[in-house]
């Protein structure tokens, strides 16, 4: 389940309940949120590159993912249809944030991103809870053949050829449950679509280069 604060930020009940844990989607709206004093965020580039962050603040190279454990630190993307991905483990405190569009969904950033936190801070999958934040949904993300033909890995039962629709959330749903997240522990029920939702989402397939960007993030208080 997702709420809508009065900030205009969206939080998932399931990660809303930690105490120890500070996180939320963005829209157009967001009243003062993040803290720009507290948020990371890297120069995104399609990939499957995460960075662990032990401090600072601001922009701290290229990737698409970030982990970390240090309290005071925001981990944050930044997406305008992409789909934003908050991983939260409650034994060790550690989160992690992903921007995964189509590349880094073919890469699987997403279940990648849970076996770094395993790979750096010991974490269990089976211990991690996810919320995938406002995305493009699958009746609106239409591709062609030339992309829905490299996801036949995943789904061999796409029609050939033309253009087809694409669920990237369901996918990277897929993933984190691929990688050991319990599926009652992935929250994405109730986040609406980009482009065809509320007007406060951001989305450029609806408004092109025009399109702001939202910031998702999650840290350790």
């Amino acid at each position: 389940m997702f709420f809508k604060d009065n900030r205009n930020v969206y939080r998932a009940g399931g990660l809303a309940s930690f105490s120890w844990l500070e996180h939320g989607f963005g829209t157009r709206d967001a009243a003062d949120w993040p803290d720009p004093w507290r948020l990371v965020m890297l120069n995104q580039i399609h990939s499957d590159q995460i960075v662990r962050v032990d401090g600072g603040r601001g922009y701290l190279g290229e990737g698409d993912a970030l982990v970390t454990d240090r309290p005071g630190v925001l981990v944050g993307i930044r997406t305008a249809d992409c789909v934003p991905i908050l991983i939260a483990d409650p034994e060790r405190h550690a989160v992690a944030a992903v921007h995964a569009g189509w590349r880094g969904t073919l890469d699987q950033i997403a279940r990648k991103a849970v076996e770094k936190l395993a790979a750096e801070y010991g974490s269990k999958p089976a211990n991690l809870h996810a919320a995938i934040g406002p995305a493009i949904g699958p009746c609106c993300y239409e591709v062609g053949p030339e992309v829905s033909e490299r996801f036949r890995i995943f789904l061999p039962d796409l029609p050939v050829g033309g253009k087809t629709h694409l669920d990237l959330i369901d996918l990277n749903r897929r993933q984190l449950a691929g990688g050991g997240i319990d599926p009652g522990k992935i929250y994405s029920t109730g986040s609406p679509c980009t482009k065809c939702g509320p007007p406060e989402l951001h989305s450029y397939r609806r408004d092109g280069p025009k399109a702001g960007r939202m910031i998702s993030a999650i840290g350790v208080l």
